[in-house]
């Protein structure tokens, strides 16, 4: 996976290698060591964290502990936790994180429990640390701390109609150029169908958007100046935009996964480019497991660069409780448990689970599962986990890329005017750094 980070892989890979335990730190490991206390978990409604939950009774069984729960959607999660770290408040014990968002910000005001100490002296033996993949752990590691443990790994691909695809004639798109063309005709031919949605809600959007831009072989920054009026930006912002002014859902500026999986799964929708950690969602109830195709974003001028990041599971620097938190995330990170949640479409970020003999099967039961296993397979190789301006305030980042796109979806702004806004706007951020 190609992911723009901060330490080298060398480092990773040491990181990896020193968490090795020894025989008698693993037979002194003790479950019950926290029983008794209570542990707060701030989660957001994403189906790793649904998921889980489901088995939270398992945890307070094993160790004792009482697990307190505090679920909000997306948006509101992440305004909840600000307050709570901004406020240097012991509240909140565990909570997801992307380290592709936020990790620079909230490693730099020091929001981060360190957690490489415990993979290496408070961990079952059977936890394996060194069974995720290097790039997922060096994706959550900000000037030697370790941030968070990886969850999953997901990214953005396409879910399209097969069976509207053969009623209209057409073939899968070959390349990002063909989809203005495709929805053209999927909005001729069956008019009572969105012909492509994808996320328009201004601060989730680059989510999606920046695969654009990488597929057209644009980058957010070059010689450290904002890059978005580049001849691939201005062409991204325009072909992206576009194709949700002409062919996507009404009130596209307000949409995030949410509405995105419910609008594909029943039926309203041709092409849906969403999050792959939506499949699981997707596909509930059945009705869209036979007819449903999926690929990654095809490729542009600048190639297939598709946009692959992941979950992380991080304590709070504040916690009162650090180290019963690190017992409820080597938990729910733990191989057995990432092998149960594979099995409810979350991809693994641990490479054993891939071979595991229950995965494969449950694969094999479903064409539609084995075409989901294959575009993940895509994202990890050719991935970037570059969703934004790689800067301590990406989250902002965000919020003007979002806006530069809406413009031109709104007709309020050409793409010439929505791009220098934004550039201008993006400099001044990056100055401040």
């Amino acid at each position: 996976m190609q992911l723009p980070l901060n330490l080298s892989r060398a480092f990773a890979a040491a990181l990896l290698a020193t968490t090795a335990i020894s025989g008698a730190a693993a037979q002194d490991f003790d479950w019950k060591a926290h029983q008794g206390e209570t542990i707060t978990f701030l989660a957001n409604n994403n189906p790793w964290a649904t998921n889980v939950l489901k088995y939270k009774d398992e945890f307070e069984a094993l160790t004792g502990i009482t697990l307190r729960v505090d679920t909000y959607q997306e948006q509101q999660m992440r305004q909840r936790l600000l307050t709570v770290l901004n406020a240097h408040s012991d509240e909140i014990d565990i909570f997801m994180t992307l380290p592709s968002r936020e990790g620079r910000q909230f490693a730099a005001a020091g929001w981060y429990k360190d957690l490489k100490p415990y993979t290496q002296d408070a961990v079952s033996p059977d936890y394996d640390f060194d069974g995720f993949g290097s790039a997922l752990v060096e994706a959550a590691v900000f000037d030697d701390v370790l941030t968070g443990v990886p969850l999953n790994i997901e990214g953005p691909i396409l879910y399209y109609r097969k069976d509207i695809f053969e009623k209209c004639g057409l073939g899968a798109p070959s390349k990002l150029e063909d989809l203005p063309e495709i929805s053209a005709k999927l909005k001729e031919c069956a008019p009572d169908v969105t012909a492509f949605a994808s996320r328009g809600l201004k601060p989730a959007l680059p989510y999606t958007f920046s695969n654009f831009l990488h597929n057209v072989g644009g980058s957010y920054m070059k010689d450290g100046k904002s890059n978005l009026c580049s001849d691939e930006g201005k062409k991204a912002i325009g072909l992206y935009a576009n194709l949700l002014k002409d062919y996507g859902p009404p009130g596209a500026v307000n949409y995030s996964f949410y509405q995105l999986t419910s609008l594909y799964r029943e039926g309203r929708a041709a092409m849906s480019f969403q999050s792959s950690n939506e499949f699981p969602a997707v596909m509930e109830g059945g009705a869209r497991l036979e007819d449903t195709g999926l690929m990654p974003l095809p490729a542009g001028d600048g190639g297939s660069h598709p946009t692959t990041i992941g979950w992380a599971l991080a304590v709070s620097n504040f916690s009162s409780n650090p180290d019963a938190a690190w017992y409820f995330v080597q938990w729910a990170s733990s191989p057995e448990m990432q092998a149960k949640l594979a099995l409810e479409g979350i991809a693994p970020p641990r490479n054993a689970v891939a071979e595991n003999a229950g995965y494969k099967a449950w694969l094999s039961e479903q064409p539609v599962r084995q075409e989901w296993q294959t575009a993940l397979g895509h994202l990890a190789d050719q991935g970037t986990s570059e969703v934004g301006y790689p800067i301590i305030q990406n989250p902002e980042s965000r919020e003007h890329i979002g806006q530069a796109v809406d413009a031109v979806l709104l007709g309020t702004s050409t793409v010439e005017e929505a791009c220098a806004e934004a550039d201008k706007q993006l400099n001044a951020l990056i100055e401040r750094e």
